[in-house]
């Protein structure tokens, strides 16, 4: 089958859709993983280094939405590194992205059979996740229409639940807990702490891989990426603090033995309400939508990486193939849930996340290299929205995007050595043998 007449990818996705996925792809992140940043900086060394990568994403999201907008291709930043500075810098960018969504679910997955085992601790950890698999790549396989309204259902469940545990929290705040062991390691907690404030935001550039497949998307792309940063920060913002200034830090970081937990809103909720509370058990009820929201937002999104890949050859050529009847990339889909059950299986969920998060950075800082060399040498290029204040807000997502990525490299030296090693070992086999392209429209 001759792939350059099969079907291409249908635009069903309109602006509220867009929100949706975006705030979908992230919002998982304020449900569980976070709070493990306070145990490495307290309150002021998360809560900096959380303002840092909010000005990270404000800056870093209108830069990638000007991409987005005069490139709207499923490949997200492989196109525009491609295009702006040659096609193995754009291998490498959309390879970083690949790896950086492949990572992410895995993670995910586990919190999932984590929520569900609460209710049916018969059931394995493993056993749910991986069915998750399963269920949400066979609903993206069947149509991204389906798949966003689904995504757009589930995220609005679980920002009306984020909304409700501020507001049942929010009266309990007090400024001394904010104040308490504020810095517990010093200085240095506050760079220890930046891959959790990233877990905040992680994904948020997903929206441009379904750029493809957008009504209008020079338009649409740019309200669903903006309406979805403005949210995810006012999310952000009144989790953080309504969390820790129920009863301190420690309260949401430590269980009653002592041990780490991953669900930081639970242990805020039973200082307020107690355990046993309607609402306690309607907030461990509800945060599971948030889980499955980031789950198969970044499943969609993820396939859309690995297809757009294929499609030029720079992967298996079938991956850039989409199914005859669903018009969906499903051979990537499925070769993505592969390689994600594969890494789930390992259960080392916590160095997955980080190298996920390294592959996210990878992909800013060329992202931001490939907006500035674009503006410089295709000036004529249509923009049909422009960053504002250019040149200053790609320069400042690339500067704090290099910061993070060398406290990541120093605390996570293990996990870089691996994630470098993968994208070393990628590149040198495309270099050599992959085709040779410009990535010119």
């Amino acid at each position: 089958m001759n792939p350059e007449k099969e079907p291409g990818l249908k635009r069903t996705l309109s602006p509220l859709m867009l929100w949706g996925l975006g705030v979908g792809y992230v919002i998982s992140g304020m449900y569980f993983g976070w709070n493990l940043g306070l145990e490495k900086g307290g309150t002021l060394g998360l809560g900096l280094a959380t303002l840092l990568i909010i000005l990270l994403y404000t800056t870093f999201t209108f830069s990638y939405t000007e991409l987005a907008c005069a490139i709207p291709k499923a490949g997200g930043g492989f196109d525009y590194a491609g295009r702006a500075l040659g096609p193995t810098w754009g291998f490498v960018a959309g390879m970083a992205q690949t790896i950086e969504f492949i990572f992410a679910p895995p993670a995910i997955a586990f919190a999932i059979g984590a929520y569900f085992n609460l209710f049916f601790p018969q059931i394995p950890i493993l056993s749910i996740a991986i069915t998750s698999y399963f269920l949400f790549t066979a609903l993206n396989a069947y149509g991204v229409k389906a798949a966003a309204i689904f995504e757009l259902t589930i995220t609005i469940l679980a920002v009306g639940e984020l909304l409700l545990f501020a507001g049942i929290t929010l009266p309990a705040f007090e400024l001394k807990h904010l104040q308490s062991n504020p810095l517990p390691h010093g200085w240095s907690g506050f760079f220890a702490a930046i891959p959790f404030a990233i877990w905040f935001f992680l994904g948020i550039e997903g929206v441009a891989n379904v750029a493809e497949e957008a009504i209008n998307p020079q338009k649409t792309i740019l309200i669903g990426f903006g309406s979805a940063i403005l949210t995810l920060v006012i999310l952000c913002m009144l989790t953080f603090f309504s969390s820790i200034g129920v009863n301190g830090w420690e309260s949401i970081v430590y269980q009653a033995d002592g041990s780490l937990s991953d669900s930081p809103l639970p242990l805020a909720l039973k200082h307020v309400v107690g355990d046993s509370n309607l609402l306690y058990h309607l907030l461990i009820s509800v945060g599971l939508f948030g889980l499955i929201a980031s789950f198969n937002g970044i499943i969609l999104a993820a396939g859309r990486s690995t297809y757009e890949l294929g499609k030029v050859k720079a992967a298996p050529p079938f991956l850039g193939r989409v199914h005859s009847k669903f018009q969906t990339p499903a051979n990537a889909l499925l070769v993505n849930m592969s390689l994600g059950i594969l890494a789930l299986l390992t259960g080392k969920t916590a160095e997955i996340i980080t190298i996920s998060v390294f592959g996210a950075l990878t992909l800013y800082l060329i992202s931001m290299v490939s907006i500035l060399v674009l503006r410089r040498n295709e000036p004529e290029l249509e923009r049909p929205f422009k960053t504002p204040f250019f040149p200053y807000f790609p320069w400042i997502a690339l500067i704090i995007a290099a910061i993070s990525m060398i406290s990541m490299m120093y605390y996570n030296p293990v996990q870089a050595g691996i994630y470098f090693l993968i994208l070393l070992g990628t590149s040198i086999i495309y270099r050599f043998f992959g085709p040779k392209l410009t990535l010119k429209p």
